[in-house]
């Protein structure tokens, strides 16, 4: 029954994550609301004691292999079991390729792809002994093409779709379940809390202008973001169904641009990437 289920979800401490482990919680799952710093846990506990939730915040560092299976070992101690895992944990990183230093570049890696693997390597031991699991891996619309001045979070996310397609074929047998959300633009802190490749902030870049142009457009494309909820009802729909689809894309923008990628050469998808993106 849902309500003896287990749920984890890393990156918990704003916007997706933080509304998925609420709403995870509200519909009868043990959350487990995950994140690197605790001191930013007071508002989701806060409300998880007001409406009397099942939800725990746990410390778990997705770059850190000790703090990865610390939390895991202490959620399987207390619950014997895990249901379903929400790797969300990501941040973007702004610049373009020529810009951006190799341990920048790692870093973004290291968070986006081999966090997400460190905890389904973690998890994934429990779900196949339980014969059954689900593991929703939160890409974006950004794993499926690219734009500019974000090569570096378009590849990690490319790179999670690849490997998130592959792993269905492993999982199937043990009755795991692999599931890609893919959003748009969302109303979330991910612009707030974009890094800024050192170079790439330099006025001296020759990339500058197209820096300066991007800005102003990206933040255009933010005007109808749609609420971190919205992703949240996603995820519940496909946790909660028997025969979920590998991929769910989130927000009219992605859906329109995802659309618009299947009727398109690769020409003019490139033009309406510019058109969106780099527009003056």
């Amino acid at each position: 029954m849902a309500e003896e289920k287990t749920a984890i979800v890393t990156g918990s401490s704003t916007g997706i994550g933080f509304e998925t482990s609420l709403m995870l919680a509200r519909t009868g799952f043990y959350t487990y609301a995950t994140m690197r710093n605790l001191d930013k846990s007071y508002e989701i506990m806060n409300l998880a004691r007001k409406d009397n939730l099942s939800l725990q915040a746990l410390q778990l560092d997705v770059t850190d292999d000790k703090s990865v299976k610390n939390a895991i070992d202490r959620i399987v101690n207390e619950r014997k079991r895990i249901d379903v895992l929400v790797n969300n944990a990501g941040y973007g990183l702004i610049g373009v390729l020529e810009d951006l230093s190799m341990d920048e570049i790692r870093a973004q890696f290291e968070t986006n792809l081999f966090g997400a693997i460190r905890v389904m390597k973690a998890v994934l031991p429990i779900m196949r002994e339980q014969r059954g699991g689900t593991i929703i891996n939160i890409s974006s619309i950004a794993g499926r093409f690219g734009s500019p001045l974000f090569s570096a979070y378009h590849g990690s996310k490319f790179a999670l779709e690849g490997m998130s397609e592959s792993m269905r074929f492993e999982t199937e047998p043990f009755g795991i379940k692999i599931i890609l959300i893919e959003p748009g633009a969302i109303a979330t802190n991910i612009l707030k809390n974009a890094k800024v490749g050192q170079k790439a902030a330099e006025p001296s870049s020759p990339y500058a202008p197209i820096t300066q142009t991007w800005q102003k457009s990206w933040e255009h494309f933010f005007d109808q973001a749609a609420p971190p909820e919205e992703v949240a009802k996603v995820i519940l729909k496909a946790v909660t169904s028997d025969n979920p689809s590998l991929r769910y894309t989130v927000g009219d923008d992605a859906k329109q641009l995802m659309e618009a990628r299947k009727q398109m050469s690769d020409p003019e998808f490139e033009g309406l990437v510019k058109q969106q993106f780099l527009a003056q």
